[in-house]
């Protein structure tokens, strides 16, 4: 059989395939504790992961009734798919979590001040999976302080480079 040909994102040495990647929360979110969890999605969702039609940016994970689930990824619709058969654009989704995970995540989501973010949806081994950052909210001086140290890193890297 012959190797399929087209556009595919790289993948890196342990075979991840990175679909998105949520730039906005490391702006607004400081990230503590990172925990890889798979989606259940369906068929046409799938597919159309593979072909990158994913917002991430807007979405949240909770953690309720001994389960987590992802709420407002936006998976665009599989265009090969007829009309009948797609799946709803932001639906809730579960995700899949050890047991002892879910229960530290439930302690530490309950804490005044942390949320669950995902922080990039790709894939590994061919499952789709997500990484979740348990974060805590950047205050107005905290992004001033990352800008200032970036900037001087940036000067830095310039000076070194004459």
């Amino acid at each position: 059989m012959a190797a399929k040909r087209g556009k595919t994102a790289p993948k890196d040495a342990a075979g991840v395939k990175i679909v998105a990647r949520n730039k906005e929360a490391s702006r607004r979110w400081e990230v503590l504790e990172t925990y890889e969890a798979g989606l259940v999605l369906t068929g046409t969702e799938v597919k159309a992961l593979r072909e990158g039609n994913v917002q991430i940016s807007d979405a949240y994970a909770i953690v309720k009734d001994g389960g987590a689930y992802l709420l407002n990824l936006h998976i665009g619709p599989y265009k090969a798919a007829g009309p009948h058969l797609q799946h709803e654009p932001t639906r809730t989704r579960k995700l899949l979590l050890h047991r002892r995970e879910l229960e530290r995540l439930l302690g530490k989501v309950q804490q005044k001040g942390l949320s669950l973010v995902p922080l990039d949806v790709h894939f590994r081994r061919g499952w789709a999976k997500v990484t979740l950052g348990l974060c805590r909210g950047k205050h107005k001086q905290d992004r001033r302080e990352d800008l200032k140290r970036r900037q001087a890193d940036r000067e830095m890297a310039r000076y070194l480079k004459r």
